[in-house]
């Protein structure tokens, strides 16, 4: 197919690359040129200037920003990827944004005579350079049919959720989880480290057991060593909680333990840590 990519970041970037050598045609947009240069020496295709000139005569337009802001400027008005789009084709999202920014554009979009999907992802830098990320739609059947091959090439799991919106609140459901098990993960090593007690044959033992998680098996023992400097970043998580709050607030779900740990990432940032993976939690526990 002929596709557009805007926003060649840490998940972008690979995410595209695997488009390109799945073969299909792709124009490429980033806010940084560099960057967007950088792609096409690698991967071929073409950069240009605007997120319109991306999406003229494309079939599927694919964008992954940072947040409700960074969409609509790259969305909307007389620059942006909507005033380039031919009737009939498609708009796919992969940023996490809130669900009413989703859903505004998904409005947006039909009204003008073309499709939208949210489809935000979960599986980190390492999925999306593996092409093993998890993918969480909203949208319509036909729409998601006719994308679903094409997001395969960087998406092991990829599943409509329901309408428009829908990926996005499911987004929502795997980012509480996550940093709930991140928040007491740091608690149960940093509990094992002062009983004296090897903190990596610990992770190996209960990982064995109910207490098995991604998060454990993989971060557990970078939380161990100190080590932060990869992975999703505290400011990116801090800003996803943020929209969790945000909607639960609009539909009346609790959120207590979501509320305090977005608290800490606060204090994680205060530190001067918010480029740091979100295990970084544990540098609350560790350091004075």
């Amino acid at each position: 197919m002929k596709c557009a990519w805007i926003g060649l970041g840490v998940m972008g970037y690979p995410m595209a690359g695997h488009l390109a050598t799945a073969k299909h045609e792709l124009t490429v947009y980033n806010r940084t040129r560099a960057k967007a240069d950088q792609w096409v020496k690698a991967h071929g295709g073409r950069a240009v200037a605007t997120p319109r000139e991306a999406a003229a005569g494309a079939d599927i337009v694919f964008s992954c920003v940072g947040n409700d802001n960074d969409l609509r400027a790259v969305t909307l008005g007389a620059d942006g990827a909507f005033a380039g789009m031919k009737k009939g084709a498609l708009y796919v999202d992969h940023s996490t944004v809130s669900a009413n920014v989703a859903r505004e554009l998904g409005k947006t979009a039909q009204a003008a005579g073309f499709g939208f999907l949210d489809a935000p992802v979960s599986g980190g830098q390492a999925g999306a350079e593996k092409g093993i990320l998890t993918v969480m739609v909203g949208g319509d059947e036909k729409a998601f049919a006719t994308a679903q091959p094409v997001m395969a090439h960087f998406g092991r799991a990829v599943t409509l959720m329901g309408p428009v919106g829908a990926g996005q609140l499911t987004k929502m459901v795997n980012q509480i989880t996550i940093v709930g098990l991140v928040q007491t993960l740091a608690e149960g090593l940093n509990f094992a480290m002062h009983a004296g007690l090897d903190a990596k044959k610990v992770i190996e033992v209960i990982s064995k057991g109910a207490a098995q998680s991604w998060q454990l098996e993989n971060r557990g023992p970078t939380m161990v060593d100190d080590k932060f400097n990869f992975g999703f970043a505290t400011d990116w998580m801090r800003k996803d909680l943020q929209i969790c709050i945000d909607e639960a607030r609009r539909n009346g779900a609790l959120l207590p333990i979501t509320a305090i740990i977005e608290q800490y990432y606060g204090k994680v940032q205060e530190k001067g840590y918010g480029r740091m993976d979100s295990s970084a939690l544990m540098k609350l526990l560790t350091e004075k």
